[in-house]
């Protein structure tokens, strides 16, 4: 049995650190970063101007950033489900240093 496969089709930024995500099968997700927004590859998107830099990787056809980050579209899709367990994964992730 497999799983659906989703693809980020569009974003707009809805506030700071808040994405408005469109998916192919014509659903969206409104996303607020902030709760995982910790650790060594998700942390320096706290910098507004590096979060702003988000763009569509048309090859994975998810959001990407250009320090590397990004996250699986199905996650993405289904942030409902995923929300809570990432933000406890973040909240153990160790503080960037600056």
């Amino acid at each position: 049995m497999g799983h659906p496969i989703y693809r980020v089709c569009s974003f707009e930024v809805v506030s700071a650190y808040t994405l408005r995500v469109h998916f192919d099968d014509a659903t969206e997700q409104t996303i607020d970063f902030r709760p995982i927004l910790a650790g060594e590859l998700y942390g320096p998107l706290r910098n507004l101007e590096l979060f702003n830099q988000v763009r569509i990787d048309r090859e994975v056809e998810t959001l990407v950033w250009p320090n590397g980050a990004d996250l699986d579209p199905a996650t993405l899709h289904d942030w409902p489900v995923h929300k809570q367990a990432f933000g406890e994964l973040a909240r153990r992730w160790l503080p960037v240093q600056a």
